[in-house]
Parts: C-alpha cells; sequence; structure tokens
C-alpha cells in the first residue's frame, strides 16, 4: 500500500538541503526551478494543495501562488483526482495526430 509522500523518494529536490525549498523573494525562482521536468511535479502539487500547506515550494508553485489557486477553486475536494485527470488528457491530446487536431479546409 502506498502512502501519500512514497512519490517523495523520486523527487528532483530530494538530494537537496530542505531549506532550499523554503526560501522568500527571488530566490523562489530557483527553487521552483528545481520542480522543471521532476517525474513527481504533480503529485507534489497536488499533497501541497490537498493537505493545504503553507510554507515552501511544491510543485512548482510558491505558498502564494497555491492559495491564489486554492482561492478561484475552493470546489475542488480531490486536487490529485483533477491533477491527474487534466495530466492525462493533455498527453491525449499531445499524442493525436495534428490532422486530427485541426480541422482542414476543404
Amino acid at each position: 500500500m502506498m502512502t501519500d509522500t512514497d512519490w517523495s523518494t523520486q523527487g528532483r529536490c530530494r538530494t537537496e538541503p530542505p531549506d532550499t525549498l523554503f526560501v522568500q523573494g527571488a530566490e523562489q525562482n530557483r527553487a521552483k526551478s528545481l520542480c522543471t521536468g521532476c517525474p513527481v511535479r504533480t503529485d507534489c502539487l497536488a499533497y501541497a494543495l490537498d493537505e493545504r500547506i503553507e510554507f515552501g515550494i511544491w510543485g512548482g508553485m510558491t505558498e502564494r501562488e497555491r492559495r491564489a489557486l486554492l482561492r478561484r477553486r475552493p470546489t475542488v475536494t480531490s486536487w490529485g483526482s483533477l491533477l491527474r485527470t487534466a495530466e492525462r488528457q493533455q498527453a491525449q491530446t499531445a499524442a493525436e495526430p495534428e490532422s486530427a487536431a485541426v480541422p482542414q479546409a476543404s
């Protein structure tokens, strides 16, 4: 059985000192860059949103960005489910042949 944080051992940040992700100001951009290309970015972000984690960079978002997202979408009950569904839809759209995605003029 997997726990909510089993994904954390696969994060790109796993070898960084924890303080690296708990910074302010311009340093947040550097911390967020660690999340680029991370294989568990979605799980990390979903965890932070579902658990209402107030501090640090999680899934490429600052605490301010997460608060804004939570305010915009107050009815979401499972960010994990929502983000994984969106990820699958995006992958499916990207996999469609270009001719299927763009109607051709006749």
